[in-house]
């Protein structure tokens, strides 16, 4: 079968079906001056009446009377072009649009008569033709401007892309690269008009870029154009400026040609100006794929600033300039051409569309229309709108026409798929999409959080069966996207009922500790209905015995706590793992046996964030990276991954971490004359949880000093974090003796480190250490079992002891003070004044049994110490928060909830440090 072409031409059949709509033309040529409008209303119905008559001969038969010698003749056919245009212009403007040409040249006709009537057609055509066909008119427009044109085609042509800029400001803002070369040239008219015009012109295309940092600036900019010597003047006003707004493509084309000029200029002064310009303006840019257009236009300029300037401050400031450049546009330099669409591809992608659909080729489409439709797709390609419902629309409103309204959403799906499939490499998208495995989720969203923008205008594409890394700096927003994902909150992801997604993370709530692993799964209400023989042999499955399903979820370990959130999400069934730091608990042999589980399942998409490169390098497929507020896919591991952006090794090596940690001194104890003296120390201890079967650890001796550096080792359940907990008086040895110095500090960040903080997510901070420090003492040390008192310890304080001959009963400990290589406290007794408070040696108390009571007045003493050299003022938390990373916006101005998981963690460790602890566990 011979290719598909559309009718080029009228065709003779044509041209006698319409017969009487030429014979109406004609009588309508004739008619006197005071009849044309009425003559040409009449014309314009008999077009809009019939729906066989072929518009094809219309356009031709109206050429032919406005390119004739009758002067009446053209004005006529102008009205009736002007009525159809204002009437019936979906239906008619794809055969009218081409004349607009004619109407250009008729402004300067020798007729007086048909200048005007000209002018008010053309008008009427910018006006009431598709806005996205403006990248169609333009050319025309500008081939009203070529030097072989008379005056007032050029003025009347500049006027007309003015007109355009009103109505269609979106697209000319798209087009402003094509049009002020184009405009600038025409300033240096020889004619004055068309040197005033230009002007006008200049100054109302750049009013649609609606940027209000530049706006001010726009008399300057478009005076500039056509005065080079107002180059440095200026650049000296646009580089004192603060840009604040998001800079968009519009915004940059107006700047573009005097930041080219302003790298030129002979003076370092200006060319510095130019670098600062392009550094702050590059800063704001959203989208990669727009500032690539300008990186072949302004790079280059830069770069012989950076090879060629003797000044080493100019030279600094152009390569910061060049590096931003660079990277707003996706860490890609590109040529113009390779950045270019081809209007013959998509010319060929449409046809090729048509010629696929059985029903288009049937319905024979023309070729005026198959032009126009290309034009309206290439501009929707250039904007990169691939929306199906705007193809859609756009393609249906000329092709209804012809087919058939049930042919028509495939034939616009067909253009609107092709057109992306063979344009999108110029675009900042995936790397490799993977074409041939089916889309579990093709979408595009915005994501914000905490008042900031994390995400705007992201396309996330996901394939069913990959491993996808996600990967960005810390705070840009991983974990907040996955939690958005499994909420359902991001637009247009699938729903629940389509796409089932599990979000497995270190989540456990105190209300479920107390229930059984089994009871932990089947009280999920996505598994209520689920056997529990299921339950078990899935646990089974996962390396739970039959006595640790058993066992209370509180008293597992962290390692097994992920295991267990790995089995209730395999029960689930879900199409999406979330994993969120999946590794953090596990210990080697875990880790393995994550690896093996994840990448054995072929059927189940999964997307993780881990610190450990080694993992990752293992389990992905494919790399998420966070760019410049877009997600860009890498094909491969996190190894083929650096090797494309060796910048990204930073996020998993510490050394090439650009944040710096200040520690606070510790401070000065008592008899510890060398940092290898022991400050604290655990003898025989051991622990067993409350309705455990056996202790978790047995036995188990340890001495920590200043100088030392401890890494506590062991697999997933062998004690380690029972261990940690009995050093910090989270709990108690069941037996044994815990040991420390009466002035020692401790700070404890929990492995769950975000616990220290869950419930003061809707406070700063900064509020947060103010609070939790006010009194001097951590508020969190007193809830620790060490510090609260059992029934039984009460009941043994109340005891009456031997003091100076005389039974007395303790009310409190008040105060500590130095005695001799010890201490001795100041007691208060029961009903006895404070003038018979007594000083009391260590030994003395702890020989009555008061050990308790005097840790609790150890550290009472130690935190009233810091107090005193600094108290918890908003100026110094945050001059603390500084020394960790995190800054006043962040620290005093935005409440915890907003933070990133980092975030949270640099305020779980600087509110730890914050008493100048002796030791960090």
């Amino acid at each position: 079968m011979a290719p598909y072409a559309p009718t080029d031409g009228i065709s003779k059949l044509a041209i006698d079906q319409s017969k009487h709509f030429t014979e109406a033309l004609k009588e309508a040529l004739k008619s006197s001056a005071d009849q044309q409008k009425v003559a040409a209303e009449k014309v314009s119905e008999l077009v809009a009446g019939d729906a066989n008559l072929n518009l094809g001969v219309v356009s031709q038969e109206l050429r032919n009377a406005l390119t004739g010698n009758d002067a009446d003749a053209k004005v006529v056919a102008a009205y009736v072009v002007d009525d159809l245009m204002q009437k019936h212009a979906e239906r008619v403007e794809a055969y009218l649009v081409p004349l607009l040409s004619l109407f250009l040249d008729l402004l300067a006709d020798k007729k007086p008569t048909v200048r005007p009537v000209a002018q008010e057609t053309a008008v009427t055509i910018i006006s009431s033709a598709n806005k996205n066909s403006t990248i169609r008119i333009l050319p025309i427009l500008f081939a009203g401007l070529d030097r072989s044109k008379k005056w007032q085609t050029k003025k009347g042509a500049l006027e007309l892309v003015a007109e355009l800029s009103k109505v269609a400001p979106y697209q000319v803002g798209r087009c402003l690269p094509d049009i002020i070369p184009q405009v600038t040239d025409c300033m240096w008219d020889t004619r004055k008009e068309v040197k005033v015009a230009a002007k006008d012109t200049m100054t109302k295309v750049c009013n649609v870029v609606g940027n209000m940092d530049i706006e001010p600036f726009i008399p300057a900019l478009v005076s500039c154009l056509a005065n080079p010597t107002e180059v440095a003047e200026c650049t000296h006003k646009l580089a004192s400026t603060t840009f604040v707004k998001t800079v968009e493509a519009p915004a940059l084309a107006i700047m573009e040609p005097l930041l080219k000029r302003a790298l030129a200029e002979g003076k370092t002064a200006v060319k510095r100006q130019a670098a600062v310009i392009i550094d702050n303006m590059c800063k704001l840019m959203d989208d990669p794929a727009e500032a690539q257009l300008f990186i072949p236009k302004l790079l280059p300029g830069l770069k012989k600033v950076i090879e060629t300037q003797a000044d080493p401050e100019c030279r600094e400031v152009a390569t910061r300039a060049h590096e931003t450049l660079f990277v707003a546009g996706g860490s890609m330099e590109v040529s113009e051409d390779e950045l270019k669409v081809d209007y013959e591809n998509i010319h060929k992608v449409v046809v090729e569309s048509i010629a696929a659909s059985p029903a288009a080729v049937k319905a024979d489409i023309d070729s005026f229309t198959v032009d126009y439709v290309t034009g309206i797709c290439y501009f929707l390609v250039v904007a990169r709108n691939f929306n199906n419902a705007v193809f859609e629309k756009e393609i249906g409103a000329y092709f209804k026409t012809f087919v058939k309204p049930a042919d028509l959403k495939p034939l616009s799906s067909e253009i609107r798929d092709r057109c992306f499939k063979e344009n999108k490499s110029i675009f900042i998208e995936d790397v490799d999409c993977d074409e041939g495995i089916p889309d579990l989720c093709n979408c595009e969203f915005s994501l914000a959080y905490g008042g900031m923008i994390l995400l705007n205008n992201a396309r996330l594409r996901l394939k069913r069966g990959h491993r996808y890394g996600l990967c960005g700096p810390n705070g840009c927003g991983k974990s907040t996207l996955m939690r958005a994902i499994s909420n359902g909150q991001l637009e247009g992801f699938p729903s629940r009922d389509e796409l089932k997604t599990v979000f497995v993370e270190h989540n456990l709530q105190a209300s479920e500790a107390e229930l059984s692993v089994v009871d932990f799964i089947l009280a999920d209400d996505d598994l209520k209905e689920t056997p529990r023989k299921e339950v078990e042999d899935t646990l089974a499955g996962v390396g739970f015995t039959e006595e640790m399903r058993a066992q209370a979820v509180g008293t597992l370990s962290g390692g097994w706590k992920m295991k267990l959130e790995l089995a209730r999400a395999m029960l689930q069934k879900a199409d999406i793992l979330l994993l969120d730091e999946p590794t953090n608990h596990l210990d080697v042999k875990n880790v393995a046996w994550l690896e093996n589980y994840l990448t054995s399942l072929t059927n189940v998409t999964s997307i993780m964030v881990s610190h450990d490169s080694g993992f990752l390098d293992t389990v992905c497929t494919n790399i998420i990276h966070y760019e410049t507020r877009k997600l860009k896919i890498y094909k491969g591991n996190l190894s083929k991954f650096v090797e494309q952006k060796p910048e990204a090794k930073a996020y998993y090596e510490l050394e090439s971490e650009n944040v710096k940690f200040t520690f606070p001194e510790p401070g000065f104890l008592a008899d510890i004359k060398n940092k290898g003296k022991p400050i604290i120390r655990l003898t025989n201890c051991s622990y067993q949880y409350p309705g455990a079967p056996k202790p978790s650890i047995n036995n188990i001796s340890v001495t920590c000093a200043l100088s030392s550096r401890i890494a506590v080792l062991g697999p997933n359940g062998a004690g380690k974090s029972t261990l940690i907990k009995m050093l910090t008086g989270e709990v108690e040895p069941t037996s044994g003796q815990v040991w420390k110095h009466p002035s020692m500090r401790f700070a404890y960040v929990a492995q769950h480190a975000f616990h220290h903080i869950e419930s003061h997510l809707d406070e700063t901070a900064n509020q947060y250490i103010q609070w939790r420090f006010q009194s001097g003492e951590d508020k969190e040390l007193l809830a620790k079992e060490t510090r609260k008192l059992s029934k039984e310890e009460k009941e043994h304080y109340k005891k009456p002891v031997n003091w100076e001959g005389e039974k007395r009963v303790l009310e409190e400990i008040v105060s500590r003070r130095k005695f001799k290589k010890s201490f001795e406290y100041e007691l208060k007794w029961e009903k006895c004044p404070v003038d018979d408070n007594a000083w009391v040696p260590r030994e003395k108390c702890e020989k009555w049994g008061w050990d308790k009571l005097l840790q609790i007045a150890d550290d009472r003493e130690a935190a009233r110490a810091n107090l005193q050299a600094r108290p918890p003022t908003a100026i110094a938390v945050q001059k603390h928060l500084d020394c960790f990373g995190l800054g006043a916006e962040f620290g005093t101005h935005s409440r915890m909830r907003g933070l990133s998981g980092g975030q949270k963690v640099k305020v779980v460790l600087a509110a730890a440090m914050w008493l100048n602890p002796h030791i960090l566990v």
